[in-house]
């Protein structure tokens, strides 16, 4: 391993910090070393290190205070605090306090192997992510859409491509992925901006009423047409109209359509005098409709006039990366549930979500943080505040981590054993509502070798998907 890192240790036990440090320049990191909080603060000046461990009882300045100092000098700097055990309780107030982690004396060094490489690993992850909502900022911001890379970098990519064109676009996702937002951003950015946008769920409205809604209908036209009334694609003139669950679109309904993507025009209900429109359409479908379309319950040439250009919605559980970030926009966004200071996910409850698959995508998860705000009693949203779904369902795609499960049957003896104890941890957890000191009782182990245990399974994990293709 080359952890190519500058990592400051400041231990004021000589032979300790000694120790520590040619540990960490074995795995490649330069280190730098301090023997108390002041003079950790002038290393800090001279050069800004990646990553500090620091002990907490130290004399001048103690751990405590370098930690609310370096807050305030660097406060994206990744700090893990190194304590005795009986001095536990303040290791867990310098973690309220921002410290990444925290370590035990006598040290392990497998621990703290993994401890350093997690904590580098966040902060390498939390630069990226800066760096790609200011990039992304002009797209993002009037849709609302947050990302941190992966598969959602690659549809925003497509979204400014698209948008500088008119021709018409197909949005396919799970229900909940946010094809709206994703329509609004295509429309924010391009030339039709400042025209109208106007949006139909074709679900949503009986197909006797549907027509009436999209093309207008004259006054007499049917029963309770006591006014003539302007429909949609008119009202959408000059910007975009977005067709919300295309699939579910009537056949005669599909006929019309058709005509008016062809010829511009549209005739209200009750009239055959032609109205020109100017109008760019999205449309978005849960469904297959090449397979609706083979099943004959969707018009090919219709299909055809529509997806000139396809995007594909990644679900939630295919961009995990995501959900801390969503999470935080959340709860920006439904602050005024709360009095006061706005509570944060704990780190366990923030786990759990990240390893949940969302079935309602991010219209749950949303969802799930609106919950938290308005049940939450202290400063944190902990996995008491988490529905039954969440507690019980971080599997699937999170893989080893916590409740995975690998693609291949285990066959060894080995791989049998890791195998059960995976299972047992994610049962333990899920049964104890994601509590690792409550899950360490009933597996029989302590606190800190659950840790250990959840730490090694997740860089295994990490290990394999960056093995694959």
């Amino acid at each position: 391993m080359n952890l190519e890192a500058r990592v400051l240790v400041v231990e004021d036990d000589r032979a300790q910090r000694e120790q520590l440090a040619g540990f960490l320049a074995d795995l490649g990191a330069e280190v730098v070393e301090a023997a108390d909080g002041r003079e950790a603060l002038d290393r800090v000046a001279e050069a800004p290190p990646d990553l500090v461990l620091t002990d907490l009882r130290m004399p001048r300045l103690d751990g405590h205070a370098l930690l609310r100092e370096l807050a305030r000098r660097a406060p994206d700097l990744p700090v893990i605090v190194i304590t005795a055990y009986g001095t536990v309780r303040d290791a867990v107030a310098c973690l309220k306090d921002g410290a990444s982690d925290y370590l035990l004396k006598p040290l392990d060094l497998d621990e703290v192997e993994i401890a350093v490489t997690r904590a580098l690993e966040e902060s390498r992850l939390r630069r990226e992510n800066r760096d790609l909502r200011r990039r992304l900022g002009r797209i993002e911001t009037p849709a609302g859409i947050v990302c941190a890379g992966g598969p959602m970098l690659d549809v925003l990519a497509q979204v400014e491509r698209v948008a500088r064109s008119h021709v018409n676009v197909v949005i396919h996702g799970e229900s909940g992925t946010g094809k709206e937002l994703v329509a609004r951003a295509i429309h924010a950015a391009s030339p039709r901006a400042d025209g109208p946008f106007v949006a139909v769920n074709a679900a949503a409205l009986p197909s006797t009423l549907l027509e009436s809604e999209l093309f207008g209908h004259e006054k007499g036209a049917f029963t309770g047409a006591d006014r003539a009334r302007t429909g949609r694609f008119e009202a959408a003139s000059g910007g975009t109209l977005f067709l919300d669950e295309i699939g579910d679109l009537p056949a005669d309904v599909q006929v019309k359509l058709l005509r008016v993507l062809q010829e511009r025009v549209i005739e209200r209900v009750g009239s055959t005098r032609p109205i020109p429109v100017d109008v760019r359409v999205i449309a978005a479908t849960h469904q297959d409709l090449p397979a609706l379309i083979g099943q004959g319950r969707f018009r090919a040439d219709l299909y055809y006039r529509l997806a000139v250009v396809t995007i594909e919605l990644p679900p939630l559980r295919r961009r995990r990366g995501d959900i801390p970030l969503l999470v935080e926009h959340f709860l920006d966004k439904h602050a005024d549930l709360v009095d006061g200071p706005v509570p944060t996910f704990s780190r366990e409850a923030l786990d759990l979500l990240v390893r949940y698959d969302f079935p309602g995508n991010v219209r749950e998860l949303e969802n799930i943080v609106q919950r938290g705000l308005v049940l939450a009693e202290g400063d944190q949203i902990t996995t008491a505040e988490l529905p039954a779904s969440v507690l019980g369902g971080a599997r699937s795609e999170a893989g080893p981590g916590v409740g995975g499960t690998d693609d291949t049957e285990p066959r060894t003896l080995p791989e049998r054993i890791a195998a059960l104890e995976r299972q047992a941890i994610a049962e333990a957890l899920a049964a104890e509502g994601g509590n690792q000191s409550r899950a360490a009782r009933r597996l029989g182990i302590s606190e800190r070798a659950l840790r250990y245990k959840l730490a090694r399974l997740r860089g295994e994990r990490q290990d394999s998907s960056s093995e694959a293709p």
